[in-house]
């Protein structure tokens, strides 16, 4: 129905109501209705030009009918208490009409005005209750009885999108214990969610807590799995109540909620000023922390941004993106190989590059151990020939990306990595580039990590396998790592290995239960778990630092710096030439090789 007639149709109503509410009170009270009439009627007009005008000035009419709710209550209480007053001076200047009639007109314009705006949204309530009578609801209980929750079991009772009931609400405030939020009781503590699962017949559970750290959060997601329920959380506050997210949006658990850690925090405008205006070049560009440098680096202004990767496919997704993206980026995008010394000094001298941020690695570890002399053509000799080059045609930083793996290895990649770090370490004395590396842990999402491999083998009904109950890993996101990178280059001043704090390591094991149960479904029955043994060149647990090296502050509390070694800068090139020498004409020995020029490096003989 048209806006306007919708209004004119409200204002037709109201006038009629307001009169036949002056001529029901003055009957119901037996007053002289024609002596009110003659005596008053100037008033009976002057009132309905006022309710109506009260009616536009406090928006009544452009009341949405379907979702009227209290602040529209309230508009509609002030003018029934203005009219109100209006009959109180009505009936205290006429002689016929009393105080008793103001008070029954007003209450019948109040009532009847009440009715008519949320007689849509009775309705819409009754048809709903009628249709969730004849469906299979999920039962749900909300965690988090503040102004999230308040909002979500409002959505929940109030939508027909979703077959979901809120029956009960859990919450830590002892002030809200057996209080009612939307009609929905709150029933007792997080320590309770077990017993009240149980109780109330809980189908699944929404953590609707917003504003709790990384620490809650996993608190109560270990109490939620102890259940038999799917558990799904809320995305930020803002976005939730400023409408930009609703129950569709409400987001199954991911593993980074189970990290017990707050994310680390980096202003990347205070430190990206070294990017703006400058030729950066990411070898690697292409990969999963590549790619995220790329973005991040694209937004902040570079002269020239140069992708280099071996790999087609990944460099042109990349492309693609920032051209959709950064549309005035000054993009290139190269097809090559670090190993290709020629190929990298060409680059170096058309480009010139300023910033390089060296991502470019082979790193699966089984992959590696069969495969040792591509791990040392490719990560040894690519960081030789990219370092070098940078050196020699005078970039300002160079920023390599290296591993946990690379402390006392027992994997031909971690040891690689070593090696690499050497590398830059004594190139840091040899040019006037400043030369850093970044060490951190596992990356959530990257390619070829642990969790896109549980996710596949849970897709696929398992068995996720698992190579030893014990085995624990340090884990960060792809922006943590990324923004560490980012931060190291700007606190670089040659020399030093930067470190990340990635809190408590987590035990592998448990990470593939939680996934399981996070999926909705049990551990060992719907989906089974194997431990299948160590791989070659696995260790149980990452270091962070070799003893020696020990750690300096930084101004970010959750970056350290690892001091540098001394390092025998002859012995350790001719050691290298011989090995990649060795490398490229497909030794046996290459792990031997290795470990000359990596003594803490623990050879696995498996392989």
């Amino acid at each position: 129905m048209n806006r306007n007639l919708k209004t004119a149709i409200f204002i037709v109503f109201d006038i009629l109501v307001y009169i036949g509410a002056w001529i029901f009170s003055t009957w119901i009270l037996r007053l002289d209705l024609s002596g009110a009439l003659e005596e008053s009627w100037a008033f009976l007009v002057i009132g309905g030009i006022l309710l109506v005008s009260l009616n536009f000035g406090l928006k009544i009419y452009s009341i949405l009918l379907h979702y009227a709710g209290f602040s529209d209550a309230l508009r509609i209480v002030c003018v029934s208490a203005v009219m109100g007053i209006y009959g109180l001076l009505v009936s205290t200047i006429g002689g016929t009409l009393v105080k008793e009639w103001a008070i029954i007109s007003t209450a019948i314009i109040f009532v009847t005005t009440m009715a008519s705006r949320y007689f849509l949204r009775f309705m819409q309530a009754v048809k709903l209750e009628k249709r969730r009578s004849s469906v299979d609801e999920k039962r749900v209980m909300i965690v988090g009885a503040g102004s999230a929750g308040s909002i979500l079991i409002r959505e929940m009772k109030t939508s027909e999108q979703y077959n979901m009931r809120p029956v009960c609400a859990i919450d830590d405030d002892p002030d809200k214990l057996n209080k009612y939020i939307n009609g929905v009781k709150v029933v007792g503590d997080t320590t309770r969610i077990q017993e009240m699962v149980d109780k109330f017949a809980i189908d699944r559970i929404v953590i609707a807590i917003p504003s709790a750290n990384k620490k809650d959060i996993s608190r109560i997601v270990a109490e939620c799995q102890k259940t038999k329920c799917k558990t799904k959380i809320i995305p930020g506050m803002f976005q939730f109540t400023n409408g930009q997210v609703s129950i569709s949006d409400i987001k199954p658990v991911s593993i980074a909620d189970l990290l017990g850690r707050e994310q680390v925090k980096v202003n990347l405008n205070e430190i990206m000023g070294y990017i703006e205006g400058k030729t950066v070049l990411v070898t690697g560009g292409g990969g999963s922390i590549g790619s995220e440098l790329c973005r991040q680096i694209a937004t902040h202004n570079p002269k020239r941004l140069i992708i280099l990767d071996i790999y087609e496919n990944n460099a042109y997704d990349i492309q693609q993106e920032l051209v959709r993206n950064v549309p005035n980026l000054n993009l290139t995008v190269l097809i090559a190989s670090v190993r290709d010394k020629n190929k990298i000094e060409e680059v170096f001298s058309t480009y010139s590059p300023q910033i390089v941020f060296h991502a470019a690695a082979h790193k699966h570890v089984p992959l590696m151990e069969t495969s040792p002399n591509e791990a040392v053509k490719n990560n040894v000799g690519g960081t030789l020939n990219v370092a070098r080059a940078a050196g020699q045609f005078g970039a300002e930083r160079f920023i390599l990306i290296s591993t946990d793996k690379a402390v006392n290895p027992t994997n031909v990649m971690g040891a690689t990595k070593r090696i690499c770090e050497m590398i830059i370490q004594t190139m840091d004395k040899k040019f006037d580039t400043d030369y850093v590396a970044v060490r951190f842990g596992n990356v959530l999402g990257s390619n070829g990590s642990v969790i896109p491999l549980f996710k596949r083998q849970i897709e696929e009904g398992g068995p996720i396998t698992v190579t030893h109950k014990d085995i624990v890993r340090y884990f960060m996101t792809i922006p943590e790592a990324v923004s560490l990178v980012l931060q190291a280059g700007a606190y670089a001043k040659g020399g030093e290995i930067f470190v990340l704090d990635m809190g408590e390591p987590v035990r592998i094991y448990d990470l593939a239960i939680n996934m399981i149960k996070l999926s909705g479904l049990k551990p060992f029955e719907d989906i089974d778990v194997k431990v299948t043994g160590l791989r070659p060149g696995e260790k149980l647990y990452e270091e962070r630092l070799m003893a020696e090296e020990g750690l300096l502050k930084t101004e970010n509390e959750k970056i350290s710096i690892g001091k540098p070694l001394e390092i025998d800068e002859k012995s350790l090139f001719e050691k290298i030439d011989l090995t990649l020498q060795k490398a490229y004409a497909e030794t046996d020995d290459m792990k031997d090789l290795v470990h000359e020029l990596v003594p803490t490096y623990v050879i696995d003989r498996r392989n």
